[in-house]
């Protein structure tokens, strides 16, 4: 692994000398005019979404006092909000600041009206997520990087582009992690036709539904 990482950087290195339209390499994979493997949203679905969060959080970092606690996961022009804030006017105008960043097609708001979490509760919430994940790796029916993991006040959020069959698995192994208090479900479901093509005019349908 070492090798091939060493061997990939030299690959960019070099090429980067003799083109302007090198494609990004991350984690070993090209991006640019081709699809990174472990992920169903294309290259620019993915930086979009990488420049949503960081604008989302942006307008957050200047307009909420410095009490409020706030995640922005962004999957496929999707946001999930997580975390605290003071006053449930925070909580709308955290809303309204989110959606009308560019390009954003849907929120869901899960952040809580109530103190911050303490660094007790975010530690258990990191070895959660890491918990979920590694229980994904090592189920053999479903593809663990199509999914994303976020952990919250011991409440597990699962975004990705999965089938029904993929959701209720993914959900099923979330919800036997000790820790979990319940699970959310974030996702863009496909049908099994289109989980096999991956067709990118296919219109998901978006939902975000609590599973005890």
């Amino acid at each position: 692994m070492h090798r091939f990482l060493l061997t990939a950087a030299a690959a960019v290195v070099l090429g980067s000398s003799l083109s302007a339209c090198v494609p990004l390499v991350i984690g070993g994979a090209a991006m640019g005019g081709a699809f990174v493997a472990t992920d169903r949203r294309t290259s620019g679905a993915q930086l979009e979404d990488e420049g949503i969060e960081l604008r989302a959080n942006n307008r957050i970092g200047q307009s909420l006092s410095e009490n409020a606690h706030v995640n922005v996961t962004s999957y496929n022009r999707q946001v999930l909000l997580t975390g605290e804030v003071p006053t449930a006017a925070d909580q709308q105008k955290l809303q309204e600041l989110v959606l009308k960043v560019e390009n954003v097609r849907s929120v869901v708001n899960e952040v809580g009206v109530l103190g911050a979490s303490s660094l007790t509760q975010r530690s258990s919430d990191t070895l959660i997520t890491g918990k979920v994940k590694a229980t994904l790796v090592d189920a053999k029916d479903v593809q663990s990087n199509t999914f994303k993991v976020i952990t919250e006040r011991g409440v597990v959020y699962l975004m990705g582009r999965v089938s029904l069959r993929e959701a209720n698995r993914a959900t099923d192994l979330a919800r036997s992690i000790s820790g979990v208090q319940k699970v959310v479900r974030v996702f863009d479901i496909l049908t099994e036709e289109e989980l096999q093509g991956l067709s990118p005019k296919a219109a998901p349908v978006s939902t975000a539904a609590p599973v005890n």
